[in-house]
């Protein structure tokens, strides 16, 4: 599910495993899907884990004081369960996807993977976030013309005062906050912000893919024929991300201070640059994608989870999970790698090993004895 070019968006020293690094040997490199993919492998096959691939779970059930579970290939029991499906499986679409015209190719990130397989003509992104901005600039260095629908979704830096921004937040203790660290409940549930691991990993700003070339317009509400409707403002898309990545800069700024380090001064980003003259489609209402030659659209507009296989109690009615850093409430039933399971790094790679620990020995004391 992810595009030719993709690169990791952490370095690699946040993506150790227990009992191995990530090639240590360039620890602030960032690898392409297949490295980590062989990384995987490699690790399960050095420590003779049972891994099977192709092999679809179909049923999770209780089963007197375990569970059974049923594969495309068998059935097992077990005494316990630990799902680690990640919630980001499902590429959602809105509804109004269904309402696109006949001549327009209609794809999800998670099928893109390079543009020469598009159809010939202009591109809309339709979402800004991770996913939504690092396709943009995918298709913008292969020369595609692309129309990118923003929304209010922030940035930081890669890089700042001298390091990459995930070594400042580490240090701060950023990935070590809990759900009730948060002022606002809510940040659980932001967008992921925009940054990239490509080309040696750069910072992403909206301005910066419009002084390439992509023409920024706002979000997408329907379609009325060949036309997309549009609503919200761009400048005011643009202006959010600026203020998330002026909050988590004055945040680094004051640790720097309180802590005493040395760290170089704050430098321009060549990343962001001077916002260009959007000319009009910053108050666009809509998208003629029969005069504008938009041939495909690309659906950025999120990913989701689909529980539809786990027949026992432990998912709310709005989708959150029901445990206890990562302990679910019914016995025996564990999450991992999902986000805020117990700290914000839960769920990605760099959680892997606080929460790996607590649930094995969770399982040891309390599952089968």
């Amino acid at each position: 599910q992810r595009w030719d070019s993709f690169r990791l968006n952490t370095p690699n020293w946040a993506n150790d495993l227990p009992g191995i690094p990530f090639h240590p040997e360039r620890p602030n490199a960032f690898e392409s899907a297949e490295t980590l993919v062989a990384f995987l492998e490699d690790y399960a096959e050095r420590f003779d884990l049972p891994v099977r691939t192709g092999c679809e779970v179909t049923s999770v059930r209780k089963a007197g004081d375990g569970f059974r579970i049923k594969t495309s290939d068998d059935e097992i029991e077990t005494d316990a369960v630990v799902c680690a499906s990640g919630c980001l499986n499902r590429p959602r679409m809105p509804e109004c996807a269904a309402s696109t015209p006949d001549f327009v190719e209609n794809l999800t990130a998670a099928d893109y993977d390079r543009a020469s397989d598009l159809p010939d003509g202009a591109v809309l992104v339709a979402g800004s976030a991770q996913s939504g901005s690092q396709i943009a600039e995918d298709l913008l260095k292969a020369g595609r013309r692309v129309f990118l629908s923003t929304g209010k979704v922030g940035r930081i830096p890669r890089r700042y005062r001298g390091r990459d921004i995930l070594e400042w937040l580490r240090d701060m203790g950023f990935f070590d906050m809990r759900p009730e660290d948060l002022d606002d409940p809510a940040a659980q549930h932001a967008h992921q912000p925009q940054i990239s691991g490509t080309d040696g990993g750069h910072t992403l700003s909206l301005q910066g893919l419009a002084a390439r070339g992509a023409t920024l317009i706002g979000r997408v509400h329907g379609f009325d024929g060949a036309r997309v409707l549009l609503g919200g403002n761009v400048a005011d898309s643009i202006a959010h991300a600026d203020e998330v990545s002026s909050h988590v800069t004055d945040l680094i700024d004051r640790f720097i201070e309180k802590t005493g380090r040395t760290a170089p001064a704050r430098e321009d980003d060549p990343h962001v640059p001077p916002l260009p003259d959007l000319g009009d489609s910053d108050n666009w209402s809509e998208l003629d994608l029969m005069e504008r030659d938009v041939r495909t659209i690309i659906w950025c507009t999120g990913f989701g989870a689909d529980w539809s296989w786990l027949e026992v109690d432990a998912i709310g009615k709005d989708g959150v999970l029901k445990h206890e850093d990562g302990i679910a409430s019914v016995p025996g039933l564990y999450f991992i790698g999902f986000p805020w399971l117990a700290t914000r790094k839960s769920g990605i790679i760099h959680g892997t090993r606080e929460d790996s620990e607590r649930i094995a020995d969770h399982i040891t004391r309390n599952v089968g004895a």
